[in-house]
């Protein structure tokens, strides 16, 4: 792992966030309809539109439009919601939170039920666990987090009522929005992690651990998982980016006023400064995910260089 191809991955960083800048402002800017219309009445003067869009800067060519948002950008300045009157880095502040807790739960229940079934079915292959669990992770897989999401507020709520319906602040109401999010990653995980460790099992070192006298069990834990952890760790490291990213159905679900609620309430608003926010912001956390899965891999395999 060398200093230049760090540099050079965060190089890169910077060149995908200025490419998703640009694409937000253009997409924005050619599809129909006119935000200012979309703010005033129906009634309200062209000449009041007119003087609301000098003020708003929206009189501007484009190029100059998007220049004057690069500069603020790197100046830490993404603009004023155009509907709540903010500025869109303290919304985002404000809202980045609830995502965060929601991902962090997600991806630990993700994760443990994903790495203990898969190893489960590696351990016994071909047999009624084995069985079991892939069905369960192909399950995980194929059904839509907004299903998930709508099964679990019925079964665990509206039937047994064991946990609020919607987001209350309590760790409680973080349980079912935790579990919905992170179905679809605990079943690639263990799919993931069983293909893995079927290749070490094979591996001649698992003979000569248990002819040293170590159990399966152990020769499995103590050396076939640790040899398997690679490809399953670069997958957690870009699956956790993509919960802080891409949390939009879950939060709107359950009522979480996270990083999704914001983007999708700047969607039905058309409030460009907002939208071009959050969209800039989760491109960011997906970019530094895929960075810190690279940087993971050359930490656990040394023969792998980030360059």
């Amino acid at each position: 792992m060398t200093v230049s191809g760090i540099i050079k991955r965060i190089g890169g960083v910077f060149l995908v966030l200025l490419g998703v800048m640009l694409l937000i402002f253009i997409m924005l800017r050619i599809i129909p309809g006119d935000p200012v219309s979309v703010m005033l009445s129906e009634h309200v003067s062209q000449e009041t539109i007119d003087r609301i869009k000098i003020s708003m800067g929206l009189d501007r060519s484009l190029p100059a439009q998007f220049f004057s948002y690069l500069k603020g950008a790197v100046r830490g300045d993404l603009g004023e919601s155009y509907f709540l009157k903010e500025p869109v880095v303290d919304l985002i502040a404000e809202a980045f939170p609830y995502t965060l807790k929601l991902a962090v739960f997600a991806a630990l229940i993700a994760w443990a039920f994903g790495i203990i079934s898969g190893m489960i079915c590696a351990m016994f292959n071909n047999s009624f666990p084995d069985y079991l669990f892939r069905g369960l992770s192909l399950f995980g897989v194929s059904v839509p987090i907004f299903m998930v999401a709508l099964c679990l507020q019925y079964l665990l709520y509206f039937k047994l009522s064991v946990f609020p319906l919607s987001y209350d602040g309590s760790f409680g109401s973080m349980v079912l929005p935790a579990i919905a999010l992170g179905w679809n990653s605990a079943g690639s995980v263990a799919r993931l992690t069983r293909s893995s460790l079927m290749e070490q099992l094979g591996s001649p070192y698992i003979d000569t651990a248990m002819a040293k006298g170590l159990s399966y069990k152990g020769a499995v834990i103590k050396h076939a998982f640790r040899n398997a952890m690679l490809p399953i760790v670069t997958m957690m490291a870009l699956q956790f980016s993509g919960m802080l990213s891409g949390a939009v159905i879950t939060e709107s679900i359950f009522s979480i006023p996270g990083i999704g609620k914001l983007a999708l309430t700047a969607i039905q608003t058309r409030d460009m400064p907002l939208l071009q926010g959050t969209v800039l912001f989760t491109a960011f956390l997906i970019a530094i995910g895929n960075l810190l899965a690279d940087v993971l891999n050359a930490l656990l395999d040394p023969r792998i260089s980030v360059s």
